[in-house]
């Protein structure tokens, strides 16, 4: 993180003010395609998303996520067709945004882009410096209660960069080290929910990472997700109270997370699927709403 010294006092208006409920912050597809390769999701669909499909079912993501939660929007950048997984452009709590810093240059030009609306919004950024990629909610996602950060280490995210996020917030941090290249950032195989639960795919996990999650979470606390619906992004889940939005999963998980009282809305988004991404990449939770300026 950069050597940005935070302004308390600007702050304090956002630890006041609670939101009625969850805000989100989204980023419309107009400008959207799989134009590079920097995952292996990519690899063989380069251009081969339909733009009119995945306007359709960003927009079915969207009434989805509108119906339990407010949503925020980012407008779409020319050269910057990963903006739609706004997961990516951040972690914010408390008002306090650490932006990201992109390990592949094809993401980079987003960076400016989401600064400058998260400072007209009033947040508060700090900058993560280029020698240690971070790449926000996409490898760092709170547990229930706020006070543990577990943060993916990996093919896009420094471990360096993880010791510098409890200096911005009052948190345990717990590394995890992704070594299935298919599951590029932790959102995409683990979700903390709710419920105090959690949703994961283990093999997607060192040995010594899965103990830690082990460890954490007590064995009827864990819902462990098969090859089948991990890649089909079901971790990539968005989780507002007893609600979960995601890509179309298994019947049987389906079952298993209505049996824990969860109600599940399923939409379909094969077409950001040919990018890597899914439900929770396109949407990055915010802790307290922003003020446009």
């Amino acid at each position: 993180m950069s050597t940005h010294t935070l302004d308390l006092a600007a702050t304090q208006p956002f630890l006041s003010v609670l939101p009625t409920r969850q805000v989100f912050l989204m980023c419309p597809p107009t400008l959207y395609d799989v134009n590079y390769v920097i995952n292996p999701w990519m690899a063989g669909n380069v251009h081969a998303s339909s733009r009119e499909r995945a306007a359709e079912q960003w927009h079915h993501l969207y009434q989805a996520v509108s119906s339990i939660a407010d949503v925020q929007l980012v407008e779409p950048q020319p050269g910057s067709p990963d903006m739609v997984f706004t997961a990516n452009a951040g972690l914010e709590r408390n008002g306090i945004v650490a932006l990201s810093s992109f390990f592949h240059p094809e993401r980079q030009g987003e960076e400016p882009h989401f600064r400058s609306w998260f400072q007209r919004a009033g947040y508060t950024v700090v900058d993560t410096p280029r020698s240690t990629p971070f790449e926000g909610e996409g490898d760092a996602l709170f547990s229930t209660d706020g006070s543990t950060l577990f943060v993916g280490e990996g093919p896009r995210t420094a471990h360096s960069s993880h010791h510098a996020l409890t200096t911005l917030w009052p948190v345990q941090v717990i590394s995890l080290h992704l070594i299935d290249p298919r599951f590029y950032h932790l959102d995409t195989c683990f979700a903390p929910l709710t419920d105090g639960s959690v949703l994961y795919f283990p093999e997607a996990f060192s040995a010594e990472s899965r103990a830690a999650i082990e460890a954490f979470y007590t064995p009827d606390q864990r819902i462990i997700v098969t090859e089948e619906d991990a890649t089909r992004f079901a971790c990539n889940a968005v989780n507002v109270d007893r609600t979960i939005i995601l890509n179309n999963i298994t019947p049987s998980l389906r079952t298993q997370l209505e049996s824990r009282g969860f109600h599940v809305i399923e939409v379909t988004l094969s077409e950001f699927l040919k990018a890597g991404g899914a439900a929770k990449c396109l949407v990055m939770k915010l802790s307290t709403p922003a003020h446009l300026q």
